[in-house]
């Protein structure tokens, strides 16, 4: 299998499982994942939030680790890596009104490379405006901004465990698709994986 070099953005808050699950996972399967974060650095950190469902009407948090960035923003271009991850949480609340999150988000669509969203992460595919005519699954919380920028919010089922493909945009509304989203995101790069 050839290596894939894949960008994962990531922020103080970010989902814990949404970043440390996808990140071992497609380290794992021998893929190398730079993390980045507007204003960090490799070798900073920035904080995790568990996200948990417990009955309330909507997600619990919970302080969570800290996760390692591994390259630094500022020299991040697209052209140098195969596939672009976006995981969920609070992060993208606010990495989405950073000008070089969405065009690098932009850049990634425009040369058809795969992007991965997971929960809240498609909050920034919506404020890069690459959603128009697709369909993405999201957080249901997320769902109208999916809508509003012209895009088509699919809806999972009651367990959050589904994934859904559209082209090269492979998206879950949360953690508990783990399992469904990584598998179709490696579908999507054209992973083979060998045991």
């Amino acid at each position: 299998m050839a290596q894939k070099k894949i960008l994962m953005f990531v922020g103080d808050f970010v989902e814990d499982y949404e970043v440390m699950v996808p990140f071992q996972m497609l380290l794992m399967v021998g893929h190398q994942v730079d993390t980045v974060c507007p204003d960090k650095k490799a070798g900073d950190t920035v904080k995790t939030a568990i996200h948990d469902f417990e009955g309330d009407q909507t997600y619990t948090e919970k302080p969570g680790h800290n996760f390692a960035v591994t390259a630094d923003f500022d020299s991040i271009n697209s052209k140098d890596y195969d596939a672009l991850v976006i995981p969920g949480g609070r992060a993208p609340e606010y990495l989405r009104l950073n000008q070089r999150v969405l065009e690098i988000t932009r850049e990634f669509f425009a040369d058809n490379k795969p992007v991965a969203a997971i929960c809240h992460g498609p909050q920034i595919l919506a404020a890069a405006g690459v959603l128009e005519h697709r369909a993405c699954s999201a957080y249901p919380a997320v769902g109208p901004d999916v809508n509003q920028a012209g895009g088509k919010w699919v809806p999972s089922n009651d367990t959050f465990s589904s994934a859904h493909v559209d082209g090269n945009l492979v998206t879950a509304p949360a953690w508990p698709a783990h399992p469904e989203w990584i598998s179709k995101f490696l579908k999507v790069l054209g992973t083979k994986i060998e045991l």
